[in-house]
């Protein structure tokens, strides 16, 4: 009771001496006016902040570094985990999501918060109950097995390494739009601020700073949203009355669908498809007519001197031309298809599912977006309840009671976060179809000027008909910067962005310190420790973690500088995976005693396979890189492959088992009986 008493006045005055904060930022600006600096300072200070609070929890006790002491009140950890759960992912993207495809951007909020009901009841009483370091510390006692042990240590390693680059890239993505930094600087600058927060103190400095990012995180969400409500005639709770702004989305949208401009406009995006279809139904002889053209047009302009400008814009064409017949087909396909998705009416934000019409094919096709919006909010249910990083959190509680309040703790703070996310992509929304289509090109707002200059490009608006007129047809805007730009969007001052900067990064860092802690701790403690050497000391094995917390960083960062993929997709797949791998042997762990160690490896290796499979072979980055193309199952894109690796798994796991003559000993039988008695 004395600690949580004092958490609750550090905490209390932390979080007055932020707003304090905020109120003297926005109090400066009026004074000088915006600039960059003030994206330097809401970085910064932030990070120092998190330093600070690194530094002063700082130990090299196995316990505390590992579980922090197993003493967190349930609150804290509650706050603490939502903070590592809230990620990049949710920060930036899900609103955007929202934004960009309305209904189905559901998925992501009702998969991510249903997850936590499965957690309460299925794995965190449990998993504190054997009060182990880690998860695959867990299973590999649970089997008395260091290859289940290994197993999970792989597949632990692997769901998390894939959320951590989404991570890193999102913090790329920050530096390089609020400090004006190249993307990949950006990305290596935010290393540091991972760095200062898991290296020195491990769970216990992760877990404190993880209580204060979450303040500032949900600060960033709830007062720009409540700020534009209330510029909207909504009050300062939107949450409770948002319906009407929503009224006027749907009308702004009915009107776009209607008219004839935009419909010009998509008539002008299925023209640009069906010639670019021309030059794939056309290979090889069309590849090698557009790079012969390329090539005269450049030797023209310079025998002639045409102007230099077009001469390096040519240039820069060619540089960028396919390298040979099969790489033309696979970049024109993709400008093909991106025309395609254009060509459709924009589908209504509040829509559950587009109405299909008589025609065999729309009904599959509605069939199929169905099955897709059920199979993500089901992988992303079972990987929340899968995540090691999560789930070790509740060994940090002070018993098994404490988690599962703990548990709910976390649900809510979740909610408070996620209740707020469709606000705030509804009145972005409204903002760009009131506040910009229909306007004149000329009449561009400075928001969209600033954010066309960050690459990779996050906003494109083509004046396709060229009418000078801004047409929703002729956006392109991704989804990524929907919550980044909101504040420039709405018209607040620029120390909103400055707040959301903050709040996107304490986001970012949060789980990326959580998941850097699960790789570092299940390669020094589970690969190291329990595998190679037993008699290594608990300083040499803290000391190894960080060591490897370090390394793993550097590689996750220059992965992360490459640019693999769209974060929502690295987040899902990092589900996918989880759940494929280990919810299947977790459940069976806890609740079926018949379960063996050979049934336990099996149900890994095969819900891994499938879903490995299963992404590697349907998504677009990896069939290009591999040359190897497969059909997608039952229509299901491939960031719901765990619909696929959860069956597998626990059919394998169960069925291996059955047939198992080694069956589970006395021992083991009773550990499952110790781990389930209340």
């Amino acid at each position: 009771m004395k600690l949580t008493n004092r958490l609750i006045v550090y905490y209390a005055l932390y979080t007055v001496g932020f707003f304090f904060f905020i109120f003297v930022m926005e109090r400066i600006e009026r004074v000088t006016g915006p600039g960059m600096w003030i994206g330097y300072v809401f970085l910064f200070v932030p990070i120092a902040v998190y330093a600070v609070i690194g530094l002063l929890s700082r130990t090299s006790d196995l316990v505390e570094y590992y579980v922090a002491g197993r003493r967190v009140p349930s609150a804290f950890n509650g706050m603490a985990t939502a903070a590592d759960w809230l990620s990049a992912a949710s920060f930036i993207g899900l609103a955007g999501s929202i934004y960009a495809s309305g209904y189905d951007g559901l998925a992501y909020v009702m998969g991510w918060t249903s997850g936590y009901c499965l957690v309460a009841f299925l794995l965190a009483p449990y998993v504190r109950k054997l009060a182990r370091y880690t998860i695959p510390d867990f299973l590999g006692t649970r089997f008395s097995s260091n290859l289940v042990r290994g197993l999970a240590a792989f597949a632990a390693i692997l769901c998390s390494f894939v959320y951590l680059v989404a991570q890193i890239q999102g913090i790329g993505l920050i530096a390089s739009r609020f400090i004006g930094i190249d993307f990949a600087i950006g990305i290596f600058c935010g290393l540091a601020g991972i760095l200062v927060c898991s290296f020195l103190g491990g769970m216990r400095a992760v877990t404190w700073t993880q209580v204060a990012q979450y303040i500032i995180l949900i600060s960033a969400m709830l007062i720009p949203v409540s700020m534009i409500a209330h510029r909207e005639g909504l009050g300062w709770l939107p949450q409770l009355n948002y319906g009407r702004v929503m009224e006027r989305v749907e009308s702004l949208e009915r009107m776009v669908a209607q008219s004839p401009e935009e419909a010009r406009v998509r008539d002008d995006y299925r023209r640009q498809a069906a010639q670019i279809q021309t030059r794939i139904d056309t290979l090889p002889q069309s590849y090698r007519s557009e790079y012969g053209r390329l090539v005269y047009e450049i030797a023209e302009l310079r025998r002639h001197n045409g102007p230099l400008r077009e001469i390096s814009a040519r240039e820069r064409e060619l540089e960028a031309f396919p390298k040979d017949p099969a790489d033309a087909l696979a970049k024109w396909s993709r400008e093909r298809d991106a025309l395609l998705e254009r060509v459709a009416a924009p589908v209504p934000m509040a829509q559950a599912f587009p109405v299909a019409s008589k025609g065999r094919a729309e009904e599959e096709s509605q069939r199929v977006h169905q099955r897709n919006f059920l199979s993500l909010l089901l992988c992303l249910s079972l990987g929340t309840a899968s995540l090691p990083h999560i789930l070790t959190r509740y060994n940090t509680t002070t018993s098994v009671a404490s988690a599962r309040r703990s548990v709910g703790w976390t649900l809510f703070f979740v909610a408070l976060f996620y209740l707020t996310v469709p606000v705030l992509a509804v009145l972005i929304k409204h903002e760009i179809l009131s506040g910009l289509v229909g306007h004149r090109f000329v009449d561009l707002p400075q928001w969209v000027m600033q954010w066309r200059k960050v690459e990779p490009y996050l906003i494109r608006i083509t004046d396709v008909n060229g009418d000078g007129i801004v047409r929703w047809a002729g956006i392109q805007m991704q989804p990524d910067m929907v919550v980044l730009a909101a504040p420039e969007i709405a018209g607040l001052p620029y120390v909103i962005s400055g707040l959301i900067a903050a709040g996107a990064l304490a986001a970012a860092l949060s789980t990326a310190d959580g998941l850097l802690l699960t790789i570092a701790n299940a390669l020094s403690h589970d690969v190291y420790y329990c595998m190679v050497d037993r008699n290594a000391t608990s300083q040499r094995r803290v000391t190894i973690s960080k060591i490897l917390l370090l390394g793993v960083a550097l590689f996750a960062s220059y992965v992360a500088s490459l640019n693999t993929g769209n974060i929502l997709f690295l987040v899902g797949a990092a589900f996918s995976l989880a759940a494929s791998s280990l919810f299947p042997v977790l459940v069976l762990g806890v609740f079926w005693k018949r379960t063996t160690r050979r049934g336990a490896v099996a149900g890994m290796m095969a819900g891994l396979v499938v879903c490995v499979y299963y992404i590697v072979s349907t998504y677009p980055f990896f069939t290009q890189m591999t040359g190897f193309a497969g059909a997608r199952w039952f229509g299901i894109e491939p960031i719901s492959s765990g619909v696929f690796g959860v069956p597998a798994g626990f059919a394998v796991a169960i069925a291996v088992s059955l047939f198992d003559r080694d069956k589970p000993d006395a021992y083991t039988r009773a550990l499952v009986d110790y781990i389930r008695h209340p």
